[in-house]
């Protein structure tokens, strides 16, 4: 295979971003795209100049000349899409998150089986320096034995526009949670190395977006029947097998000083570790001196989202493995579905 032939479907912010991030690659080239919105989709495909423009998505799937698909639409397809791209025998990049429930990834999971072709959910925070590195030592013992993750992400306005399909519940199956929390807490177990979880508690509120409040970075809404009946903010207690815990809080508005904070904290018994901004905790030689260091691995630049892309093509062409499994993949939507059930039943949920 002399370069991967992609085709993308959605046509919308991220579609152009990662347009831009797969031709970064000099082993790829876009050949279709395919969105339901005309006008944008020829916008799209002017840019990048994409020779074949499809307004069904599974004429783009059935192609016979594209090798891989990204894509980058509402949550509510995500599933239906991956599956019917891997059924057709095309590789398969997706953004986050990656269904709206166990079962619909777990059937993309069988189609990926069956198929035999890569599937990853791009991930794009795996791929930052300070993750490598403190996943490493983390791996390697560095750390002692890690017990304990902390993962939190506050915007305090970072609604996207509301009135759009973020903010409705059939569309895009959760707010803030499947939005900015999945990326925290795939970091979490990602770093931790723990992917084996056994129960879930959380919750979910609705306090900002439903009262017109809270939007921001995704531009402002000018409508005025706005429907907004996802999660704002959401918390959870996640336990995993061996006893390791893993808290996350993410938000997309709170009354707090800053615009924007987000980190992942890991805790052990021989080191710390933050992720944002990237620095390692541990005592020095005379600990009981108050003998305590603070270390900043050297900086490594990552541009996660091409790198991403990357990686899936390069994984494609045989020279990598992907970063992003389907079973890691998995676990964590399993722990997004126990924590939408606590929140309903108002109590622990075991996962299996």
């Amino acid at each position: 295979m002399s370069k991967v032939r992609f085709g993308v479907i959605g046509a919308g912010q991220i579609g152009h971003n990662s347009c831009k991030s797969i031709l970064g690659h000099d082993q790829a080239e876009i050949l279709a795209a395919s969105d339901v919105n005309e006008p944008r989709l020829k916008e799209l495909t002017d840019k990048f100049e994409i020779g074949k423009s499809y307004t069904d998505s599974a004429a783009l799937i059935n192609d016979p000349d594209l090798d891989a698909i990204y894509i980058g639409v509402p949550n509510k397809f995500h599933a239906p899409l991956a599956k019917a791209s891997l059924e057709a025998g095309k590789h398969v990049i997706l953004d986050k998150p990656f269904a709206m429930n166990i079962g619909e990834a777990q059937g993309v999971a069988d189609a990926a089986a069956a198929s035999g072709k890569l599937f990853m959910v791009g991930m794009n925070q795996r791929f930052r320096g300070p993750s490598q590195t403190i996943r490493k030592l983390v791996a390697d013992g560095k750390l002692g034995e890690i017990y304990h993750a902390k993962a939190f992400w506050f915007r305090r306005s970072g609604i996207p526009r509301l009135g759009t399909w973020f903010g409705n519940k059939s569309m895009a199956g959760g707010g803030a949670l499947l939005d900015i929390g999945v990326h925290l807490l795939d970091l979490a177990l990602f770093v931790s190395n723990q992917f084996k979880p056994v129960a879930v508690s959380g919750a979910t509120y609705t306090k900002f977006g439903n009262r017109g409040l809270g939007e921001g970075g995704w531009g402002m809404s000018d409508r005025e029947d706005i429907t907004f009946d996802v999660d704002d903010f959401a918390t959870a207690l996640i336990k995993f097998e061996g006893g390791v815990t893993v808290t996350l809080d993410v938000s997309w508005a709170i009354h707090q000083k800053d615009a924007n904070r987000h980190d992942v904290h890991v805790f052990g018994t021989e080191g710390g570790a933050s992720l944002f901004p990237g620095e390692i905790y541990h005592y020095g030689e005379n600990p009981g001196n108050d003998d305590y260091q603070v270390v900043t691995p050297e900086p490594q630049v990552a541009l996660v989202h091409e790198e991403r892309f990357f990686n899936f093509i390069n994984s494609i062409l045989g020279d990598e493995e992907p970063l992003v499994n389907i079973e890691e993949s998995l676990a964590v939507q399993k722990i997004l579905d126990g924590i939408y059930e606590s929140c309903a039943t108002g109590k622990e949920v075991r996962i299996s």
